[in-house]
C-alpha cells in the first residue's frame, strides 16, 4: 500500500491505473469506512482512499479542532482491507490559497441536514470535486448514512458530466442499532447508552408508515418530542420524498426517515428509507 501527500505524487502514481475506485474520507476509520473499501473492491482494479478533515464543511463553534485525527491506526486498517492507495494531504496542499472558487450546490443543500448547517454542504461538495479532480476515478463510493450528502454529490456529478459512478453504501450499525459514527467516540459511557434511541424513533416511524399512519406531521412531533423529553436537543425529524427530499403526500411510495439530534455536545444522524405499498 502507498501512502502519499502530494497531489503530484498522487497523479504519478495513478497514471497508469485503468479502474479507479475512490473512497473519501476523513479518517478515524471504523467498521463503516471498511464496508466502503469492501463494496469499492468490487468496481474497479485500484482502490484510493483520502484521509482529509475538511475545514470547509464545519461551522462556527462546530467540532473541527477536536475531530479525531488518527492516521497511523487508519492506514494499519486500510492496509488489511487491501486498499493500494493512501492520499493523506495537510490543508496546504488541498487549499494552497485561500479557496474563494467554490460549488453551489441546489437547494438542496438549504433543507434539512443544511438548514442546521449552514455552508455546509458547500464545503462537502467544494471539497469533494477538488478531490475528484486530483484522483479522477471511475467510481465513488460514499456511505448511506450522509443520506443527504449521497444525494448532493450525485446531483454535482450529473450537473457538471462528471464521468464518475458513485456508488451509496448502506448504514452499518452496532448490534442495538446506533449507526457507526466517528463521533460516536465523543459519547460518554451515559450517552452511549441513550444514543440508540434516535433511531429506535426513526424505526417507530418506518413501523407506522407500514401500518397506513399517514400523518406525517404527527408521527414527526411526537419522535421529537419524546427525544426531547430523554435530553436530547433534535434538530429535526422528517418524513421526505426520497429522491430530491420535498415534503410527500400521502400516496408517495418511496421516502426517507431522517433525523439529527444532539446528546450532549455529540451531534448524530441517521436515516431509513421506506417504501410503501400502493
Amino acid at each position: 500500500m502507498d501512502r502519499l501527500h502530494t497531489v503530484s505524487e498522487l497523479r504519478q502514481r495513478l497514471a497508469s491505473e485503468r479502474r479507479i475506485v475512490f473512497v473519501p474520507t476523513m479518517g478515524n476509520l471504523h467498521e463503516g469506512h471498511l464496508d466502503l473499501l469492501r463494496a469499492g473492491h468490487h468496481h474497479g482494479d485500484c482502490l484510493v482512499t483520502s484521509l482529509f478533515v475538511n475545514r470547509l464543511q464545519f461551522g462556527k463553534g462546530e467540532d473541527f479542532e477536536r475531530y479525531p485525527r488518527t492516521l497511523t491506526a487508519d492506514c494499519e486498517q486500510l492496509e488489511k482491507q487491501g486498499c493500494h492507495v493512501v492520499f493523506a494531504p495537510d490543508e496546504k496542499e488541498v487549499y494552497p490559497e485561500l479557496q474563494q472558487c467554490v460549488v453551489e450546490p441546489s437547494g438542496l443543500q438549504h433543507v434539512l441536514e443544511g438548514a442546521a448547517r449552514p455552508g455546509h454542504f458547500r464545503g462537502v461538495a467544494t471539497v469533494v470535486l477538488k478531490l475528484f479532480h486530483m484522483v479522477q476515478p471511475q467510481v465513488a463510493v460514499f456511505g448511506q448514512k450522509d443520506y443527504q450528502q449521497c444525494l448532493v454529490v450525485k446531483e454535482m456529478v450529473r450537473q457538471l458530466n462528471l464521468p464518475i459512478d458513485i456508488l451509496a453504501v448502506n448504514t452499518r450499525r452496532a448490534l442495538d442499532g446506533l449507526a457507526l459514527s466517528s463521533r460516536n467516540s465523543y459519547l460518554s459511557v451515559q450517552e452511549r447508552e441513550e444514543a440508540p434511541a434516535l433511531y429506535r424513533q426513526l424505526s417507530l416511524i418506518q413501523t407506522a408508515l407500514a401500518a397506513g399512519q399517514r400523518d406525517f406531521d404527527a408521527l414527526e412531533r411526537e419522535a421529537t418530542n419524546t427525544l426531547d423529553s430523554r435530553g436530547w436537543q433534535t434538530d429535526y425529524i422528517a418524513i421526505r420524498e426520497r429522491h430530491r427530499l420535498g415534503k410527500p403526500d400521502p400516496s408517495t411510495p418511496d421516502l426517507v426517515i431522517l433525523g439529527a439530534a444532539k446528546l450532549g455536545r455529540t451531534r448524530l444522524i441517521d436515516n431509513i428509507e421506506v417504501t410503501l405499498s400502493p
